[in-house]
């Protein structure tokens, strides 16, 4: 017996109503969606141009202050090792600090609009 629907996704309800397109366009135009994106943005976007401004510094420093990024800070150990390291202690706390903020911010309101929808999708399939 052939369907032309896609399996369902791991995880998911294989029993489950999907939402409708213009339901998805009106949760887009919500107030509790536009909170969880100025959340999201007030949060990565400051980030993102701060960590771009600090591995630019890095790359214009490495390019043209060559004096000082050589300066030894003790024994074969330069500046510019110094900021490299840096930039890769840098990723790896944005990552976790990132990974912190969604779980206590982002993840809740998420949860919160899905679980809306879903509710509103086995109403509507009720009805």
């Amino acid at each position: 017996m052939a369907t032309d629907a896609p399996p369902p996704r791991a995880g998911t309800d294989a029993g489950a109503v999907q939402p409708t397109t213009e339901a998805f366009v009106e949760v887009q135009q919500s107030a509790q969606f536009g909170e969880l994106r100025r959340t999201y943005r007030s949060f990565a976007f400051p980030l993102t141009v701060g960590f771009t401004v600090w591995y630019l510094l890095y790359v214009l420093l490495s390019n043209y202050a060559g004096g000082f990024m050589g300066t030894k800070v003790f024994g074969n150990v330069n500046v510019a090792l110094v900021f490299g390291l840096a930039q890769f202690a840098t990723t790896f706390l944005i990552a976790w600090l990132y990974s912190r903020h969604a779980a206590a911010k982002l993840d809740p309101k998420a949860q919160a609009i899905r679980s809306r929808m879903a509710a509103e999708s086995r109403m509507e399939a009720g009805a």
